[in-house]
């Protein structure tokens, strides 16, 4: 009898089995999408909303099963930057990481202000800040209380969006004609638009790639946790997206940036609407205990490799986590929660995250064996291109000038 595959070598502690990483993912998606991106995505795409949500869901499938062959070949702390320094180069590998720690910098702020438009929409920048030290400090004493703090938040989250749902068809308002596409605005490229927006509320799987070097049994965990994580998250979606279309229609959607508490408000059962504003919280703040987890890892691999401060890839000997890493993305995330707003973090988020997993599929085009999932890498490769360059102009331009500033730190740092 053969002995069992000995576990990779890992810097970190290996703490989490399948069903954590799904939570973690799910804690990372579950929120971001339904409480932030539907309102904008509405306005590009008008009643085309769960045409624009499927396509997303479509080029993230295409991208998870290229970052599952990645993950369980290259079971490490920071995702795409491992993949494509591996398989493509040192360049590409140091861009995706860029690309993920600048565009999910920006998640984690966008998810600062919805909790804090939620909670105190008087005195938002402050308790947005107040939030991101909070979940630091929860993240600092590990990966396993980060895991179980998700779990709960989960819950509580699945819980408020079932009302929701519940408000949407039994509220008075829903009418099935809204489903249709007679509202349609922006023709293919609203379509485009609103699907690169929607694309943020799925990159939350990302997190269970870059907890690679704290997952038990990488090579068969983070392979089945991935497309899990990410199925159950679109069904949540569609079923929500569905039913708000149905209740308010998508100008009313995209009219506020609680689209949500708008659908509950708007029917019979509004006196719930505080219940949904307490879940809002309660989901943004469980993106963001997960986002800091994941940025900080990729953050702390970089560092570990030379291509940020090595002082970043200190790790803590009592709780054995990337503590400088960590209260460095904590540092960043405030800073930027005093230059932008909800919707402009979204679509700058967005523009990074389809930029990192692009690298993922080029990454997965190159492993061997396994022909059938070419297509899939390719597909993912040509969609992730096309929504971001559908994005708003300010979120392109933008995202543009940073990946041509983190290509010149590249150069200039191999010049020294």
């Amino acid at each position: 009898m053969s002995a069992a595959p000995a576990e990779p070598p890992s810097r970190l502690t290996r703490t989490l089995d399948t069903g954590d990483a799904v939570v973690v993912g799910l804690a990372a998606m579950i929120g971001a999408g339904v409480f932030a991106a539907f309102g904008p995505a509405a306005a590009a795409a008008g009643s085309a909303l769960l045409p624009a949500l499927a396509l997303a869901g479509c080029v993230a499938y295409a991208n998870a099963t290229s970052s599952a062959r990645l993950a369980a070949r290259y079971p490490q702390a920071g995702g795409t930057y491992v993949y494509g320094r591996e398989r493509l180069g040192a360049f590409w590998g140091y861009l995706a990481g860029w690309s993920f720690v600048v565009g999910k910098t920006a998640s984690c702020a966008a998810m600062a202000l919805t909790l804090s438009a939620h909670l105190a929409p008087g005195a938002p920048r402050p308790v947005a800040v107040a939030a991101v030290v909070a979940v630091t400090a929860v993240n600092l004493r590990g990966v396993a209380k980060t895991a179980a703090v998700s779990r709960v938040i989960l819950a509580l989250v699945l819980a408020a969006l079932a009302l929701v749902v519940g408000a949407a068809l039994f509220g008075g308002t829903a009418q099935v004609e809204r489903l249709g596409l007679t509202e349609a605005t922006g023709g293919a490229r609203g379509l485009l638009r609103a699907a690169g927006l929607l694309f943020f509320a799925f990159a939350g799987y990302a997190r269970i790639a870059t907890l690679g070097e704290e997952v038990r049994d990488p090579a068969r965990t983070i392979p089945r946790a991935i497309p899990l994580a990410l199925a159950v998250a679109f069904v949540v979606y569609l079923a929500v997206g569905a039913g708000a279309l149905a209740a308010i229609g998508a100008r009313g959607l995209a009219a506020g940036d609680a689209p949500l508490v708008a659908v509950v408000e708007a029917g019979r059962l509004a006196a719930a609407a505080p219940l949904v504003r307490a879940g809002a919280v309660v989901a943004a703040l469980g993106v963001l205990l997960s986002l800091t987890a994941g940025v900080s890892r990729t953050t702390f691999a970089m560092a570990a490799q030379g291509d940020l401060p090595r002082q970043l890839a200190a790790v803590s000997a009592r709780h054995a986590t990337p503590w400088a890493a960590e209260v460095a993305v904590a540092v960043a995330v405030s800073a930027a929660l005093l230059v932008t707003d909800l919707r402009g973090a979204i679509g700058f988020s967005s523009f990074g995250v389809l930029l990192y997993y692009a690298v993922a599929n080029a990454s997965a085009l190159t492993l061997p064996g396994a022909r059938s999932a070419r297509p899939l890498a390719l597909a993912g490769l040509a969609g992730c291109a096309l929504l971001a360059l559908s994005l708003p102009s300010s979120a392109v331009l933008g995202g543009l000038a940073v990946t041509g500033l983190g290509a010149g730190v590249f150069a200039l740092r191999g010049a020294r």
